[in-house]
């Protein structure tokens, strides 16, 4: 009787695990247009980065491949949307939070899209950042493969169906040389990758990333007519989430420039550039610092 009641509280405390997990995944997934959907980060598994999908009549579009962990986690949440196969998986950039999960996706049926730009940075900048990584067990890449984006656009691609359309538009280089959005004008929704943040931070380590044209692409995504916003990292936003996003970029500049005439050093005036108070990019002092050199020596050249 003992070992009969051991073996029914187990399998409770199992079950409730499970559904526990269950709900967990699926409070991740977010249905945010009929047929559009979003899978927002989970940190805790090292999934970082926010990836979407959208249900066409025949085929899915997949928006950022994630890590590859990433990609072995949003393929199942994603099944349970929708039983049409992936036909086209569109990276946003070439970062490995946003490309590594190629490979998962191209085995599930897939084609890799990107700007041409991103293609090549795949291919120029991607190997050595795959075969450098140090990571072991679970988040080790050597269980996986690198597969770079097959198909590159110029300057704009759109997929349209009747049902819904896409509109992939180059708008770097910013954050990468790469860089591109995806724009559904009927429901007003826009994935912008890394260009746009709705948490403290952003990378502008990238060796082309450019700050200057990052600016003038976000004015020109803040031309848009977007109701809501599905940034690369960070929750889901709106129209107002560019203009923070723009003041911490454009107050970096400044700050940065300000202190190169003073003939400040790169270390000199991350101490003294206060972006604190633009909410909610420039919060993390200790994000901005490496932001602040790197754009220095941009700028200083």
């Amino acid at each position: 009787m003992k070992r009969l009641l051991s073996f029914a509280v187990f399998a409770m405390l199992l079950l409730m695990a499970f559904y526990r997990d269950a709900a967990s995944q699926s409070s991740l997934v977010r249905e945010i247009a009929p047929g559009v959907f979003v899978r927002l980060a989970d940190p805790d598994k090292k999934i970082i980065a926010n990836s979407g999908w959208v249900v066409f009549r025949d085929y899915v579009l997949v928006i950022d491949a994630n890590y590859p962990w990433g990609a072995r986690a949003i393929l199942p949440d994603l099944r349970k949307t929708t039983n049409k196969p992936i036909r086209l998986v569109f990276d946003t950039h070439y970062h490995a939070d946003h490309s590594f999960g190629n490979s998962e996706f191209v085995d599930a049926g897939a084609t890799i899209i990107c700007t041409q730009d991103c293609v090549a940075e795949s291919r120029e900048k991607n190997p050595a950042a795959w075969n450098n990584d140090k990571a072991e067990g679970e988040f080790s890449l050597k269980q996986w493969r690198l597969e770079h984006p097959q198909i590159g656009f110029p300057d704009r691609m759109v997929i349209d169906d009747g049902e819904h359309r896409v509109e992939l538009t180059k708008v770097g280089p910013g954050h990468t040389r790469g860089d591109a959005v995806a724009y559904l004008p009927k429901e007003r929704i826009l994935f912008t990758g890394d260009l746009c943040l709705t948490r403290p931070g952003n990378n502008i380590a990238d060796k082309d990333a450019d700050p200057e044209n990052w600016v003038r692409a976000l004015d020109r995504l803040s031309q848009m007519n977007v109701a809501m916003l599905v940034p690369g990292h960070g929750p889901l936003g709106n129209h107002d989430s560019i203009a923070p996003q723009r003041k911490y970029i454009s107050a970096m500049i400044d700050g940065i420039r300000a202190g190169i005439r003073k003939g400040q050093t790169a270390d000199q005036i991350a101490q003294s550039l206060d972006l604190t108070g633009i909410h909610p990019n420039g919060e993390d002092n200790a994000r901005n610092q490496p932001s602040i050199k790197s754009v220095y020596l941009k700028l200083k050249k």
